[in-house]
């Protein structure tokens, strides 16, 4: 063992851990019904809230201190309010971007929140908000971390994921980011670490080597899956990868734009911009088609809050989802208060 991963080993059995949210299963569900459970999904919201929201770039390179996150408050509840109105059925929330800032309360590495101005585990907040809006909870992750030498520290990589499988409940899917490559840990080994903690997560990555058993669709369209023309970055997982069970597809809710992130909360001058919400449903009705889940992005401003405009967006996208079963017959929104079993 080498000697960092036994400090983190030792830490990690001497100090307490705080365990946020339901307890895990540790028994694995046969593929097609674990399946069955994540096609059941169907639409969820995608947050992206790190350094780049307030350096109103998509990356952020240029980071010396963990005060650049100047949030002056994080409202997850509104979050998953304005989700659950919407007739999403999860958050997919963004723990660390290439920049390595972690948006929870590890043990790796001072450069996380806990440590800025806002000084709170903030996806420890969520997981209270989504289990009190019914909703279930999947991580986005950067597998390479521009705080690690060459991109790459495979021990830490494993640590934080071991941190994010077994402190916050159960996770319903990973999407790992592989745009800075994967970290000094193949994907077939990032896939296998995550299900020895939590043997009924999907793990997808957006491009790379495939593996795992979840198809991430960047910027993507919905499509049975081995459609590589509802991809733009993962068309050699589509076209030649066997294990995919389901297939996912995102993008962000404010349309591109010049100057600004996309993904992030962008400019205030951008305020008003969005996509319609008939663009959102028709994605919709054709995620449930074709069995896809679809992770609708939608970044908090700085205060931690959504935008009007995405509030407003999504409640009548929610009315369209609710009339829509109700016309077609089609089985009818989870109800919050009897989420379904993981």
């Amino acid at each position: 063992m080498k000697p960092i991963t036994a400090m983190l080993v030792l830490a990690a059995m001497i100090c307490p851990v705080a365990v946020h949210g339901a307890e895990i299963s540790s028994e694995r569900l046969p593929d097609a019904v674990r399946a069955k459970q994540l096609q059941d999904l169907r639409f969820g919201m995608f947050i992206c809230w790190s350094f780049s929201t307030f350096s109103g770039q998509e990356w952020t390179r240029d980071a010396s201190s963990v005060n650049l996150f100047q949030a002056t408050g994080c409202d997850t509840d509104q979050w998953c309010e304005t989700a659950r109105d919407a007739g999403m059925r999860y958050i997919l929330f963004l723990t660390k971007h290439h920049d390595g800032f972690c948006l929870w309360n590890t043990k790796t590495t001072a450069w996380k929140v806990t440590k800025s101005p806002l000084g709170i585990d903030v996806l420890a907040k969520l997981r209270l908000s989504c289990d009190k809006y019914g909703l279930k909870l999947a991580l986005y992750f950067s597998e390479g971390d521009w705080t690690w030498p060459g991109n790459k520290n495979p021990e830490l990589k494993k640590e934080q994921l071991r941190e994010l499988c077994t402190e916050y409940g159960p996770i319903e899917f990973f999407w790992m980011d592989h745009a800075q490559e994967d970290g000094g840990l193949d994907h077939k080994a990032t896939s296998d670490w995550v299900e020895h903690f939590q043997p009924n997560c999907f793990v997808g990555f957006n491009h790379g080597a495939p593996a795992g058993r979840l198809a991430l669709r960047e910027r993507g369209t919905p499509g049975p899956i081995g459609d590589v023309n509802a991809t733009q970055y993962n068309k050699d997982g589509e076209q030649k990868y066997g294990g995919y069970l389901v297939a996912e597809f995102t993008y962000p809710i404010l349309p591109e734009h010049k100057g600004g992130a996309d993904w992030f909360y962008s400019l205030s001058k951008h305020d008003n911009l969005c996509i319609a919400p008939e663009k959102i449903f028709q994605d919709y009705v054709g995620a449930v088609k074709h069995g896809n889940i679809f992770s609708l992005d939608a970044g908090p401003d700085y205060a931690g809050r959504l935008r009007a405009i995405d509030v407003q967006t999504l409640k009548k996208v929610g009315d369209m989802i609710r009339q829509w079963e109700k016309d077609s017959a089609a089985p009818a929104t989870a109800s919050p208060a009897a989420p379904a079993p993981h």
